[in-house]
């Protein structure tokens, strides 16, 4: 079942995008040649308990760690490991999850470990873009079907390949809810898009074909062909006046929250 959010539920969901855009700033910036990705795991743990807060992926379906790292061809699920190390020219994806009284935010990045090729530069710019259209697609009275179009019109347009095996979705009380968000379709198709959904956009893009294939620790998506991939995400919130992202640092999602609140607009699902 889709639900909407008041904009007093969506503060919450606020609070714990904080925390995730906290996360990720904090382990990208230590994603050096050398580092495990264990100890950008700990520096991600360090952050959820310095806000009391919760990871929305450790235990989550067994999942062990707190966030998912995934290097190079891994698309999204890479295992943190104190045996995988970063070498200079990695490109390294890092997913984050935090829960802030009962509410989820989930968003990711992809960053660049040391000197990375233009190659592996491009296919990380051309996926952040593909993010920001796939979220400035998300209006009120559009339709999911807008979103997939978008990205997938722009990544292919770029030369790269779009993962359709694992989308996007909707985000709530639960990490994962409905709606599914593909990153491929037709405009105008799917879900209306009403104020107070809320949704993870996440592109995935290959620089070669989009075919996954599934590693044996059950968990980490790769390139079928060995082809790097890049991820982003963030948490969305369709307010009335369009978009807000929940995962973004800034002030912005925060002004446009307390004036809906000032205004008393309640979402009725």
């Amino acid at each position: 079942m889709v639900t909407l959010k008041a904009a007093a539920e969506v503060a919450k969901m606020r609070e714990a995008g904080k925390v995730v855009a906290e996360m990720l700033a904090a382990t990208g910036a230590a994603a050096k040649p050398g580092a495990s990705t264990a100890e950008l795991d700990r520096i991600a743990r360090d952050v959820i308990a310095r806000h009391g807060a919760a990871s929305s992926f450790l235990g989550y379906y067994g999942y062990p760690a707190t966030i998912c790292t995934s290097v190079n061809g891994e698309i999204v699920h890479g295992i943190p490991s104190p045996r995988r190390r970063l070498k200079d020219g990695d490109i390294i994806g890092i997913d984050a999850g935090a829960i802030v009284d009962g509410w989820h935010a989930d968003a990711a990045v992809t960053v660049a470990v040391g000197s990375a090729s233009e190659a592996a530069l491009r296919l990380i710019a051309t996926t952040e873009e593909a993010l920001r259209r796939g979220i400035a697609a998300a209006t009120p009275g559009g339709r999911i079907g807008d979103i997939g179009a978008t990205v997938q019109a722009y990544a292919e347009g770029q030369g790269y390949s779009v993962v359709r095996n694992y989308v996007g979705h909707g985000i709530g009380r639960a990490m994962h809810e409905e709606p599914q968000v593909p990153n491929y379709g037709l405009p105008d198709r799917g879900l209306p898009i009403r104020p107070g959904l809320c949704l993870a956009i996440e592109p995935m893009l290959n620089a070669g074909a989009g075919e996954t294939r599934v590693l044996d620790d059950r968990w980490t998506v790769v390139t079928a062909d060995g082809s790097l991939s890049a991820h982003f995400e963030h948490t969305i919130w369709c307010g009335e006046a369009g978009p807000v992202v929940l995962t973004a640092v800034g002030g912005e999602a925060d002004a446009r929250i307390r004036a809906e609140l000032t205004a008393g607009k309640l979402v009725q699902a």
